[in-house]
């Protein structure tokens, strides 16, 4: 009987978990702004101090993950090999976050995720085609411009809002979405490890430049740090927990066989996630344009599942 050669079905396999478990970390981030806001609204903390507990409770749960799955070792292995690297890669994840909220403030959410978001795949493209001097695949391309569509549909219908520092909005913005991009492709070697050591040593880093800029903007604007809310220090603690640690262990676990370039396209299920909680548990009516743009996205990121596998990043 002839043999019958699985690799390439492995492979296919491998790319669709990758895919997957990027996917799943894009849908849990599509929480982190209802979950804000009603923060915001009960507690009265700023999004800096927010960003400040949430990276301490993610610390404290990876923290716990590692010891309870012995990978201490694998830790200070990971640091030892590629210190610089991890670092950078925690540090760019912590400016994201930062500039990020800065965008939104100056510019709204809509336009900041918009630019933010969009940005960062196409930067990606645009690092692939210098490093390997050739355009990329059509189907790519397709691929990307569906996503920026949907993208773009869907901020416009969440509406509008004032925008009390446009230029700065802008500008963050896109520093934010060149952080994000960078941040993913920076991953490269750390995968050799599994996505938990990753994401509890580099969210460590993270966590180091996110309080420490929650406590100077506190500090210098004599915002309050504390909330007797139960329910606001339910939710940090979920912020932490599920959309950093959590979030951040499948992103990395993901990047395994998932090229970067690919995971930032797929985890635009962030805005549409965001819609749906929108629709179904805040009473919001879903216009067409918003359907319309979720209904891009999302066929967007199936289609990343129908392409040849490819390598694993290194």
């Amino acid at each position: 009987m002839p043999s019958h050669d699985t690799t390439g079905e492995t492979d296919t396999s491998a790319a669709w978990r990758g895919l997957t478990l990027v996917c799943i970390a894009g849908v849990i981030w599509g929480t982190i702004g209802p979950a804000v806001d009603v923060v915001d609204d009960r507690s009265g903390l700023s999004v800096w101090v927010v960003g400040a507990y949430r990276s301490l409770a993610a610390v404290a749960a990876l923290g716990l993950a590692v010891l309870l799955t012995r990978r201490g070792r694998q830790c200070r292995q990971l640091l030892s090999e590629h210190p610089r690297r991890a670092v950078g890669v925690g540090v760019l994840t912590a400016t994201f976050m930062v500039l990020f909220f800065v965008a939104v403030v100056s510019v709204g959410v809509s336009v900041a995720t918009v630019v933010a978001l969009g940005w960062a795949p196409v930067m990606l493209q645009l690092v692939r085609v210098a490093r390997e001097r050739r355009p990329p695949p059509a189907s790519e391309l397709v691929t990307l411009a569906a996503a920026l569509v949907g993208l773009l549909l869907i901020s416009l219908a969440g509406g509008g809002s004032d925008a009390p520092h446009p230029v700065l909005g802008i500008v963050t913005a896109v520093a934010s979405g060149t952080a994000y991009g960078l941040s993913a492709e920076l991953v490269g070697p750390l995968n050799e490890h599994d996505g938990l050591t990753v994401a509890a040593v580099t969210m460590t880093v993270a966590a180091v430049v996110l309080v420490t800029t929650g406590a100077f903007v506190a500090g210098s604007r004599g915002e309050a740090v504390t909330t007797t809310d139960p329910v606001s220090w339910l939710l940090m603690v979920y912020l932490g927990v599920g959309t950093m640690a959590l979030a951040y262990v499948l992103l990395y676990a993901g990047l395994r066989t998932t090229p970067s370039r690919t995971a930032v396209v797929a985890t635009l299920l962030e805005p549409v996630t965001a819609v749906a909680i929108a629709v179904l548990v805040l009473g919001e009516q879903l216009t067409v344009t918003g359907a319309i743009g979720a209904v891009l996205i999302v066929a967007a990121i199936a289609s990343l599942g129908l392409r040849p596998a490819e390598p694993a990043p290194q």
